[in-house]
Parts: structure tokens; sequence; C-alpha cells
């Protein structure tokens, strides 16, 4: 897919953060969109962003660990927009918890955001993108889908999974030669509100964390701009990556991973003593 004019994208958290991003760069190139978010407000303000390009956007309010709801929002794409050519599932929330701290309602939830929502928006979509002719997905993982993190073991757990389920996804449809194809999306630290909004629990006090402080010692490293985190994943989908790795950080981290990837957590856990000493 070399250009994006006169195709149909579908973005998941597309209220805020890179979704917005998405959705405007990609009225910018000529898409038609459609956006969901469970955040009605901030997908009001990003339609509102959208007025002044000549193209087609509809809003759905969308829990996507809800499957029957994902299901519904893809049929009601393709019957509004008559095809489909992109889904990114972006839609993602964060927890902070040592293993020992954490309930299993807590890693429900994550599981059911973070790889349950990936996984039901790609089978949704993946018939209509396929008869489309011309298809990609777009899969958020994170930079925690490529290194683990102290606190972060749910995370971790839910982003390595949409890495491995992606690069798979992606080898299928090579071999069906689909038309369709797929792209792994590692983030570093973007300037999003997903820090802000995570949740935070009192367990990682044990690791030297101080929980009310906590979503501060993360916006510290949280560096790039979300349009700029956009753009790569757009050029990324017209070269046809089968992973995007972005901020410095996103490749520095990487980078040690697979110079020393049995050695790489001193590197990591260095950096949080440092950071939560701030």
């Amino acid at each position: 897919m070399k250009n994006f004019n006169q195709k149909v994208a579908a973005i998941t958290g597309a209220g805020s953060g890179i979704g917005r991003q998405l959705a405007i760069q990609l009225a910018q190139q000529g898409a038609h969109l459609a956006l969901s978010d469970m955040n009605e407000q901030g997908l009001v303000e990003t339609l509102n962003l959208l007025k002044d390009y000549p193209v087609k956007v509809s809003i759905t309010k969308l829990d996507v660990a809800n499957r029957e709801a994902v299901y519904a929002w893809a049929e009601s794409c393709f019957n509004e927009f008559g095809q489909i050519n992109l889904i990114f599932n972006n839609a993602g929330v964060a927890l902070a918890s040592t293993v020992e701290g954490m309930s299993y309602d807590e890693l429900e939830w994550i599981f059911n955001i973070n790889f349950w929502g990936v996984v039901y928006g790609t089978k949704a979509f993946l018939p209509y993108l396929k008869q489309s002719g011309e298809g990609h997905i777009i899969n958020t993982s994170s930079l925690f889908g490529l290194t683990a993190q102290p606190s972060q073991s749910a995370y971790n757990a839910t982003k390595f999974a949409v890495r491995g389920f992606t690069e798979s996804l992606r080898q299928e449809l090579d071999i069906e030669n689909a038309g369709v194809s797929a792209t792994s999306v590692h983030p570093g630290g973007i300037r999003t509100n997903i820090a802000n909004s995570a949740r935070m629990s009192d367990s990682i006090r044990a690791l030297g964390m101080n929980p009310e402080k906590a979503s501060r010692s993360f916006n510290k490293v949280l560096k790039t701009p979300p349009e700029v985190a956009a753009k790569v994943i757009l050029d990324a989908v017209k070269q046809d990556k089968a992973r995007v790795l972005i901020g410095n950080d996103a490749k520095i981290l990487d980078l040690i991973q697979r110079v020393t990837p049995s050695h790489y957590a001193k590197a990591v856990d260095f950096l949080t003593k440092k950071l939560t000493k701030k």
C-alpha cells in the first residue's frame, strides 16, 4: 500500500494520543476514517480536528474488550464505507504492579483490552481487508513487547503476546498471498495519557516506587510526540515493514537486548532505580 488516498482506515483508541494523530495524518492523505474509543468526548474532539478535510469520518464509542461489540463495529464500518483497507488496533491501558501483588481481576482487565482487543479487531476486520484486495493490519505492541520491566509483568505479557500474534499472522498472510499484510508497532516513551490513566498498585512500594508519584516518574521518559509516532507508523505501512520501533529509547533498549539478551535486565534495573529516586 503505497498511499492512503481513498482508502478506508479503522482506528481504535482514536480519542487521543497516537490514535488521534493517525486519524489526522490519514485524513491529510485522503483516507476515509472509522474511529472508535471508550472516551466519547475525546472522539468528538478528534472529529472536530478533521472537519476541514474532504473525507468521510464516523465515530463509535467502543469497548475493545467486548468481542460482540468489535464485530458489530467492523460490520457497520463495512456497511457504511463499502470497503475497509486498514485496521489500527491501537487502544491500550497500563498497570503497574508486582506479580505477587497483582489481582487476577487486574490481570484479566489488562489482557482483555491489550491482547484480546487486538485479537478481536484483527479477526473481525480481516475478512473485509481480504475482500478489499489491498489491506493492512497494524497492531500496537510496545518497547515493553521487546524487553521486560519491573512492575510491568502484566503489561509486558500483553505486549509480548501482541508481538508474537502479529508476527505469526504476517507469516500466514504471506504464505496465503492474501493481499493483506501486518505490522507490529513498538513505541518507546510516547507523550500520551497512558501513564496518567494507568492503574497503580500499592504493591510497587516493595520495588522502591511510590504509587502516588509513579505517573509523574513515568511521564519523565515520555519524550516522543504522538504526531511523530503516527508518521513513523504510516511510513512503515507504506514500506510494508514487519516491525517498527519508535523513539531512540526503543531503539537503544532493543539493541541492548539483542546484544546481551541474558543481561539487559541489569541495565533496566539501573535505569528504574535512577528514575524512582528522582
